[in-house]
């Protein structure tokens, strides 16, 4: 019994220190990361133009922050679920969503840039942000429930 408690208190611990690391890249993105979008977002922006921005420094940027919200998400979704097949599919998901949303974000910046900026924010919201861990935790716990 006091092993699974204590056993429980590490993964509490555990979960707790791995949400911290996705608040604090939230917390620190206007240092962290170079995305000119961030302020240009808060702002009235339908009517303004799209700020300059150094396409190959906002990939690596962008890709570095998908990056690391992916490994901590990761790292979440083995703590709740300690499955491998959960594992190898949700990191095969991150590569391809990785690759699909970086792919669509500067396709449509390049392309469409100044008449689909609604599309532009909400592809980079998928990049920025762990919303995927937020798909994947209820999809994976259901999937559990079911079998």
């Amino acid at each position: 019994m006091l092993k699974n408690l204590l056993k429980n208190k590490t993964k509490v611990f555990f979960g707790i220190l791995l949400l911290s690391l996705l608040v604090a890249i939230r917390a620190f993105e206007n240092t962290i990361f170079y995305d000119p979008f961030l302020a240009y977002f808060k702002t009235n922006y339908s009517h303004l133009p799209l700020p300059n921005i150094n396409s190959i420094k906002l990939f690596f940027s962008m890709g570095f922050r998908y990056y690391l919200n992916s490994i901590i998400s990761l790292g979440l979704l083995r703590l709740l679920f300690n499955d491998s097949k959960i594992m190898k599919f949700s990191i095969f998901l991150y590569s391809i969503f990785g690759i699909i949303f970086m792919v669509a974000f500067f396709f449509v910046l390049i392309k469409f840039g100044e008449t689909n900026k609604m599309n532009l924010f909400y592809i980079r919201r998928f990049i920025i942000q762990p919303i995927l861990l937020i798909l994947f935790i209820p999809a994976f716990y259901y999937q559990k429930k079911m079998k």
